[in-house]
């Protein structure tokens, strides 16, 4: 496909998404199976388009003057990929291009940046947050939402049940990987340029042989933060699909006991293949059809590992359709779960063990809210400092250390932004039940 087509393309999928209100993956695939024609790198080219549209939504369709899906297309090839009015030009006067561009559309996409847009519009993020933006981040909100609004490195953990960093650094190179500046035992890969596609890692023999996994680092230091030994007993309450469980398997050098656990018994099952393929052998399941085996475990837990349900605001570099999802009745019903959740939780923790709490989200009603309140009712518990708790691990680097201190800000929790720290969204704190 040339340019023009799939700019038409891109047009008519965010049309999907924003219309009918589809995920970009589900109208990007759609889109796909009507035009067998495309190849992988165009549909690639595609759906990138139409993410990086989303991801800076508010400031083009302020610049372009409207929210249409040809207007932030258009957009997005100017303010998000750097075309010129040059190459936009060649590129709608090919065959299936859409129509030119009018003088209108001519004139707005030269137009410098309007450096007094609201904070909203030129931080890319849904108005109704202002409050909740100004609340974590004050001044800073509008650099800190823009850092949201790019593209995301992928993070690489390297599985040291079955080699190290080193051995593993020949098939990561290979991948155009670098060693992480956060872990020790991780590799980066930078994001690539918007039009190209990315590699898949699930197709280097270092992945199948369960060498590396796909985790964000910011995930990789909250999992770090359970300081998890060998011979302790852990659960991992919302194990999910199950990343931290398997770093922590990793860090307890198989010794111990790991209990996984997940009210959704199919993203619990989602787990099996990867635990065979990573080689842990102290992961023991704990299905949601069997309560009896999750009763067993209560009171007896050094370590209870909580990655709670969330509205997932720290992912929004790679999930920005979700972002213009978000509504307030969503947030309240996850803060709802929270405290659910993490009471329901601190019953598995014995004297003298550890709560951690963890979030892929920024918003402090999620984060510090939530620990507040479970302490104010939970006077057995006492916060101590994350930060310290991920560093006596031994898988940060001295970068890493230093900007995991820094996220602390002074206080116990840990909060890591991309700005800040180059990973997604995370939030993090300990807790110890007195003895």
């Amino acid at each position: 496909m040339r340019d023009g087509g799939r700019i038409a393309a891109a047009i008519d999928v965010l049309g999907d998404v924003l219309n009918r209100h589809q995920p970009v993956k589900s109208a990007a695939r759609d889109w796909g199976k009507r035009a067998r024609y495309a190849g992988s790198k165009d549909r690639a080219w595609v759906s990138g388009l139409v993410l990086d549209a989303l991801r800076k939504k508010n400031s083009i369709a302020h610049a372009m003057g409207s929210d249409e899906p040809r207007a932030l297309v258009l957009g997005a090839l100017s303010f998000a990929w750097g075309w010129d009015i040059m190459k936009i030009d060649g590129a709608m006067d090919e065959e299936h291009a859409p129509s030119k561009l009018t003088l209108e559309e001519r004139e707005r996409l030269v137009m410098a940046p309007d450096v007094t847009a609201e904070p909203w519009v030129s931080g890319d993020y849904p108005d109704w947050m202002e409050p909740m933006m100004d609340r974590v981040f004050g001044e800073e909100k509008v650099v800190e939402a823009q850092a949201m609004a790019v593209r995301a490195d992928v993070d690489i953990r390297v599985n040291t049940l079955k080699v190290d960093a080193e051995k593993a650094g020949g098939p990561m190179r290979s991948a155009n990987a670098e060693s992480s500046s956060l872990l020790k035992n991780a590799y980066h890969i930078p994001a690539r340029d918007p039009s190209e596609r990315e590699t898949s890692l699930e197709s280097i023999p270092a992945y199948s042989k369960g060498w590396v996994e796909v985790q964000d680092a910011g995930s990789q230091i909250a999992a770090a933060a359970a300081n998890a030994k060998p011979g302790e007993q852990v659960l991992d309450y919302c194990a999910g699909g199950g990343g931290k469980t398997l770093a922590m398997a990793a860090m307890m050098e198989g010794k111990g006991q790991i209990h996984a656990y997940d009210i959704d018994g199919r993203r619990l099952s989602a787990l099996i293949p990867r635990l065979k393929r990573s080689g842990a052998h102290n992961v023991q399941l704990v299905h949601p059809k069997e309560p009896e085996a999750l009763e067993a475990l209560k009171g007896q837990m050094d370590v209870v590992f909580v990655d709670a349900p969330c509205t997932g605001t720290g992912t929004w570099r790679r999930r920005p359709d979700a972002k213009w999802r978000l509504k307030n009745k969503q947030l309240a019903k996850r803060i709802e779960e929270q405290t659910e959740i993490i009471e329901a939780a601190s019953a598995f923790v014995k004297p003298g063990g550890r709560l951690v709490y963890a979030t892929c989200s920024f918003l402090k009603e999620e984060d510090e809210d939530r620990v507040a309140d479970f302490l104010a009712a939970h006077p057995e518990f006492a916060e101590e400092s994350a930060a310290d708790a991920a560093i006596a691990s031994g898988l940060l680097t001295d970068e890493g250390a230093a900007k995991v201190k820094a996220g602390a800000k002074g206080g116990k929790s840990v909060r890591l932004t991309p700005r800040t720290a180059g990973t997604d969204g995370f939030f993090f704190a300990v807790m110890r039940k007195a003895r």
